[in-house]
Formats: structure tokens, C-alpha cells, sequence
């Protein structure tokens, strides 16, 4: 009891205390629950924001996902917007402006269009485009039909006019107008290059014709024809000069000109004019046919028009420097020219060109405007040359003139100009008759002429001509071993090997008409050194096959004179023995 009642007092006295303790704890209860519910609300609020982020989480994936989407179209989006919109600057250049060197990459930025919208034509946008830009491809080719017809009138109306610098320097460098035209208004294209035909045609032909008959006046005044080897006597002056072989090579004397024939006593031989003529045909048309092939060559497709400057005008090169120049020519010539008639055949060869990927049919359309430009000229030419040969000249400015013609062929090989290597070529064919001919004649002559001494018809007067016979040979015999460099040219050596054939029969009958053995061989020992003497004066060089074998035929036969000289003076003085 004493115990109870002692733990009593001792709780009574604590009793305070544990008032105290229960408060706090009361009080520490209302804090939980306090802060239960304030974690239940935190709870429910944290559920709320995580909602609204797993909210925003998938709008953000969504929208992440548009913009890959935008992305992806952004190009194409945008090419196509550039493809369908015609840019203010452009329409108004071409509807404003003259043609001009800023039409150059414009007019490729409209081709670009036109072409561009051809293939979008699904598209609404571009369905509508198409009508304007349409318009605007109406009216550069419009504009360029103009512009092209009023470059080609200063060729037209006067013979003044370089042709090479109109093509090189303005034509050329608007070779991609022309271009756009050929491939977006064909029938414009057509019409701009029958027109350059006409002009072309007309200004070459008025040229050629008025240069030709000024060549044909100085011809007028030397006449030389070829005459036989055994005819008349031998006068060096007035035989055709070795300077005068230099007319076999392009890089001769300078071309004659027009204005020359103006100069009553001014002469020229038949060599340096038919030299004149094909060195001004050459440099006209082969410079005609680069300019062809490059101006009016079609471009297939448009992928490969370039969007940069003007085209340099140096890009057509003329093959040569000479151009005609009807400055040069008389002052009375008339200013008309023969206008062309254009057929059917070439109207429809230039409307194949622009359909025609193949270069075969591609190059023979080219060759075939060449001619048409050219044809007249051509003819003017041709009949020139037929002329020169008719008469038919000595044989010595005859092969001068074959050797040029070859000349010529191998620089218009050079240059790429097929037409005129052709017809080069065929005036070369014709000659080789003549000359052929020409070398007959003078074996025939000395066949004659040593029969009849055979005959008894060698009379005194041709017996003073045997030594020179001897040296027109020789000047035949240097000239043409000048004029080959090739030993083995069968046409040059076989004629030169008849003709000394025949030039030896008549040595010998010429020395045998002589009564005594000593004179005979010292006639034919004294003829057959003059030979040596000429060949050996030769300008031909002495290192030629031709030349050195020659040299040794003749050596061999004055050396077997001599031994018949010798042993007829042997005999002689046997005789006079008693």
C-alpha cells in the first residue's frame, strides 16, 4: 500500500507534465493529419501536373513531328513557288527593253520557265503561269526576229560590210538568243537562217564575181601557153622564173588584190593569180563553215544553257586573216548582186536540223546550208580555173599550181571544212589530165624531132637548137624535183624519165650526123656536159634522190663520150703511123 500510495503522490506530482505531454501530442496529431492532408492534396496536384506534362509531352512529340514534316517540304515547297513565279525584273525586261546583251541570261531564266512549267502542268498554279509566261515567250521571239533581221541588213545592202567581224564579234555572241529561238519558236529559227542564206549567198557572190574579174583583167595582159619543147629558141628571161615556184606554198608572196587591175601595165603570172584566188576562197569559206557549224548547230535540249555572261565573241577563231573587201574592188562595179531563189530541198533540210539528234544527218545539214551559201562562188571559181587552164599553160607553172591545190587541200583538212576539201580536191583531179597531156606533147615534140633528123630533115637551124632543148630540159628537170618532195611520185618522175628518154635519142642523132668518130664524141661529150653544168646550177636540192640520180645518168654518158673521144684519137694517130 505504502508503495501504491507513494506512486500516486509521484504521479500527481508529474501530473502536469503528462497534461503537457498530451497536449503535444494532441497537438503533434493535428499536424498529421494537417499534414496528411495537405500530402493527400499535394498528391492529387502532382497527379494533375503530371498529367498535363505527359499533355504537353505529346503535343510537343506532335508538333516536333509537324516541323520534320514542314521541313521536308520546305525545298520542293519553295523550288516550286520559284518555278511558278515570274520574277517582276525578268517580265519587264523583256517587255520593255530592247534586245540587248542583259536578254542573254534572262532569255535563259524564261527557257528555264517555259520548260519547268511544261512539266508541272498537274499543278493549278502552274497551269496558270503557263499562259503568261507563254505571253512573254510570244514576245522576245517577236523581239529577237527583229533584232536578228536587223544584224543581217548591213550584209544586204553593202559589200563594205566585214563579214567576219559581224559573225565573230555581234552573231556569235548571241548565239544562246538564237538558240532559245531553235528550240522555242522553230519557225522563227527558220526564217532568221534563211534569211542569213540569202544575205550570205548574195554578198559572196557579188564579192567573188567583182574579185575575179578584176583577176581575170590581169590575166588578160600575159598570155602564156605551153608551147613544145623544141620549139623556138630557148630565152630565159622570158621562161617561167624559179622565183616563181614559190607560188606553190601558202606562205608565199601576198595575195593580189582587187584594186590592182586598176593599174593598166600592172602584171601577174597565171600562178599567183589562181594562188590569190584560192587563199581568198579558202580564209572566206572555211571561216563561212566554222561560223555555220557553230551559229546555227542545234542544241538538243536545255539542261545545258548556261545562266552566266554573254559568250565571248573570240569563241569562232578565224581560220584565216584574209577576208574579201569590196573597198579593194572598182569603183564602177555595179552594186547589185544575183539574189539566190531559195528550194524546197534546203527549206526542208533546215527543218529537219532542229528535230535531228544525229550527228551524221546533223553534219550533213550544215554541209548542205555551206553550199548554198557558197555554190554561186563556187562556180565563179571553178570557171576561173578552167580559164587558167585553157589554153593549157607551160607545164612548170602548171605543176606550180597543182602543188598549191595540194597545199590548200592539206590546210582545209586542218580546218575541218569537208565541202571545200571536196571541191579543192576535184579542181587538183582535173589538172592532172592537163599536165599529163602537156608532157606528152613535149616528148612527142622530141620524138619528132629526132625521127625527122633520122630522115635527113635535120637542118642547120635545129641543129643550133639541140644545146637549148638541153636547157629547157634542165629548167623543166630543176623545177619539178623543186616543186616534189616525195622521190617515188610515180606522175613527175615516169613523164621526166620519157622525156630524157627522148632528149638522149636526139643527142644521139644529133652527134652521129657529125662525118668523124672524134666529133661525134665530142658533140654528144660537149651537149651531155652542158647538162651536168645546168642540174648542177639547179635550185632544186642536191641531196634529192631524183636530183643525185640524174646527175649520175649524165655523168655515166659524158664519161663514155670522153672514152670514145679518147680512142678515136688513139686511132687517129695509129692511122697517121707509117
Amino acid at each position: 500500500m505504502k508503495t501504491t500510495h507513494i506512486h500516486v503522490i509521484s504521479v500527481k506530482g508529474r501530473a502536469r507534465e503528462f497534461v503537457e505531454l498530451h497536449d503535444q501530442v494532441e497537438t503533434s496529431v493535428t499536424l498529421l493529419d494537417s499534414l496528411e492532408s495537405f500530402l493527400s492534396t499535394f498528391q492529387n496536384d502532382l497527379s494533375a501536373v503530371s498529367g498535363q506534362i505527359s499533355d504537353l509531352q505529346s503535343r510537343s512529340q506532335d508538333i516536333d513531328s509537324r516541323l520534320k514534316s514542314r521541313k521536308r517540304i520546305e525545298k520542293p515547297l519553295s523550288s516550286l513557288i520559284d518555278d511558278l513565279t515570274i520574277p517582276p525584273p525578268l517580265a519587264k525586261l523583256i517587255l520593255d527593253t530592247d534586245v540587248g546583251e542583259p536578254w542573254i541570261p534572262a532569255i535563259g531564266d524564261l527557257e528555264r520557265m517555259l520548260d519547268t512549267l511544261k512539266v508541272r502542268m498537274r499543278v493549278k498554279a502552274a497551269r496558270d503561269m503557263a499562259n503568261v509566261a507563254e505571253g512573254l515567250r510570244i514576245v522576245a521571239s517577236t523581239k529577237l526576229r527583229g533584232f536578228f533581221l536587223a544584224l543581217l541588213r548591213p550584209i544586204r545592202g553593202s559589200m563594205s560590210t566585214n563579214m567576219q567581224v559581224i559573225q565573230t564579234s555581234v552573231l556569235i555572241k548571241y548565239k544562246r538568243l538564237y538558240t532559245f529561238l531553235q528550240r522555242q519558236a522553230p519557225d522563227v529559227a527558220h526564217e532568221i537562217q534563211r534569211a542569213y542564206v540569202t544575205a550570205a549567198r548574195t554578198y559572196y557572190e557579188t564579192g567573188f564575181r567583182r574579185y575575179i574579174r578584176s583577176l581575170g583583167w590581169i590575166k588578160a595582159r600575159t598570155v602564156e601557153k605551153l608551147e613544145p619543147i623544141t620549139l623556138g629558141p630557148f630565152d630565159k628571161e622570158n621562161s617561167p622564173s624559179a622565183s616563181r615556184l614559190a607560188y606553190a606554198s601558202l606562205d608565199g608572196p601576198g595575195v593580189t588584190l582587187a584594186y590592182m587591175a586598176d593599174d593598166k601595165i600592172h602584171k601577174e603570172p597565171i600562178e599567183a593569180l589562181l594562188r590569190s584566188l584560192m587563199l581568198v576562197l579558202m580564209d572566206n569559206a572555211t571561216a563561212e563553215y566554222t561560223f555555220v557549224t557553230t551559229f546555227f548547230a542545234v542544241e538538243p535540249t536545255s539542261s545545258s544553257f548556261p545562266a552566266n555572261g554573254p559568250q565571248s565573241p573570240t569563241s569562232l577563231l578565224s581560220p584565216g586573216d584574209t577576208t574579201f573587201d569590196d573597198r579593194r574592188s572598182n569603183g564602177d562595179s555595179e552594186n547589185g548582186g544575183i539574189t539566190p531563189t531559195l528550194n524546197k530541198k534546203f527549206t526542208s533540210l533546215m527543218g529537219a536540223s532542229s528535230q535531228s539528234n544525229n550527228p551524221k544527218e546533223e553534219q550533213a545539214s550544215m554541209d548542205a546550208m555551206w553550199k548554198q551559201i557558197l555554190d554561186p562562188t563556187l562556180e565563179y571559181c571553178q570557171t576561173f580555173v578552167r580559164s587558167v587552164l585553157d589554153p593549157v599553160p607551160p607545164v612548170i607553172p602548171l605543176l606550180t599550181m597543182i602543188r598549191l591545190t595540194e597545199e590548200v587541200v592539206a590546210e582545209v583538212q586542218k580546218r575541218s571544212c569537208p565541202p571545200l576539201e571536196t571541191f579543192t580536191f576535184r579542181l587538183r583531179i582535173e589538172m592532172w589530165p592537163v599536165f599529163q597531156k602537156a608532157m606528152s606533147e613535149h616528148v612527142d615534140a622530141l620524138k619528132k624531132l629526132a625521127e625527122g633528123a633520122t630522115s635527113g630533115f635535120f637542118s642547120r637551124g635545129t641543129e643550133t637548137s639541140t644545146p637549148q632543148i638541153c636547157n629547157r630540159y634542165i629548167f623543166i628537170f630543176n623545177a619539178f624535183v623543186a616543186l616534189t618532195s616525195q622521190p617515188d611520185e610515180t606522175m613527175i618522175f615516169s613523164n621526166l624519165l620519157r622525156l630524157r628518154n627522148e632528149l638522149e635519142k636526139l643527142i644521139v642523132t644529133h652527134s652521129d650526123k657529125v662525118m668523124d668518130l672524134k666529133g661525134q664524141a665530142t658533140t654528144a661529150s660537149s651537149l651531155y656536159e652542158v647538162l651536168l653544168q645546168g642540174l648542177n646550177r639547179g635550185t632544186q636540192p642536191i641531196t634529192h634522190p631524183k636530183a643525185q640520180a640524174e646527175l649520175a645518168y649524165w655523168r655515166e654518158k659524158e664519161e663514155d663520150a670522153r672514152k670514145r673521144m679518147i680512142a678515136a684519137n688513139r686511132g687517129r694517130h695509129q692511122a697517121r703511123k707509117p
